[in-house]
């Protein structure tokens, strides 16, 4: 048996409701119509990805930056327009546009700290 790839992506954050509201108004992310206990799912594709509540003994605040290491990134159909959109808001941007391999890429930082990239081509 070999894994065939990634099938579920969560984020544990500190506020549930204010990190699934992000996502939600800031991305323009769909809640899925059905989730685990403390989580909300949203319908991305083709790998659903979701915020939930810390599992036990997980202290984010115990950490600089939660997920470091990790790389997540997401598509969008317009990064820039989205750039535009989080910058004008106030949210942190890690890392400007710029165009590469994968079309048009920035970096945010979401509420809890997560370093999320973005980018327009698939």
């Amino acid at each position: 048996m070999s894994v065939t790839g990634p099938d579920f992506i969560a984020l544990q954050v500190r506020d549930l409701d204010r990190a699934a509201a992000f996502y939600t108004d800031m991305l323009g992310l769909t809640r899925a119509p059905a989730g685990p206990p403390g989580a909300v799912v949203f319908a991305t594709t083709p790998v659903p990805f979701a915020v939930r509540n810390p599992l036990p003994g997980v202290d984010l605040d115990a950490v600089d930056r939660p997920g470091l290491g990790v790389a997540l990134w997401l598509h969008a159909e317009d990064a820039q327009v989205l750039h535009d959109k989080l910058a004008a808001a106030g949210v942190p941007i890690a890392a400007p546009p710029v165009d590469g391999p994968f079309g048009r890429t920035f970096t945010f930082t979401d509420p809890d700290g997560y370093a999320v990239t973005v980018h327009d081509q698939r």
